[in-house]
């Protein structure tokens, strides 16, 4: 199968470190939280994450309501992502979606959250690895 597009980042310094994008668009300091004993003040891959995973959950919902056709006016994404310890002395991840969409009523929101969560790329990358709660809330 041919990649439909691909990317490259290089980072060095873990969490603590920075990140270049391979065409110079992204570079980014990395600290870790406060809340997880860092000194804070800059991005963190969870940050990251979130950001990468609302915009790519909000362009499956437009992609899903142009190719159904739906009234769709606008839409917003709101991800969560918390990181948990697991019970094998690691760290897993947890991910809420809450999204505005506005042009539907709400049984039609959430009907097209929940397809669209069936087609983002993000969303089948971490299925069965991460647990993803999905919202839908009609304006």
């Amino acid at each position: 199968m041919s990649a439909l597009y691909s990317t490259q980042a290089h980072v060095s310094g873990g969490r603590s470190g920075h990140g270049e994008t391979s065409d110079g668009l992204l570079k980014v300091d990395l600290a870790m939280p406060k809340e997880l004993g860092g000194k804070g003040g800059a991005t963190n891959p969870e940050q990251l994450f979130a950001v990468g995973y609302a915009a790519c959950f909000e362009s499956a919902v437009r992609f899903v309501a142009r190719q159904q056709k739906l009234p769709l006016e606008d839409a917003s994404v709101t991800s969560t992502v918390s990181l948990y310890p697991n019970d094998q002395g690691g760290f897993m991840l947890g991910v809420s979606l809450a999204a505005e969409i506005k042009g539907l009523d709400q049984a039609g929101a959430e009907a097209l959250v929940s397809e669209a969560h069936k087609i983002c790329p993000y969303s089948n990358a971490v299925r069965g690895n991460i647990d993803v709660a999905l919202s839908a809330k009609a304006a």
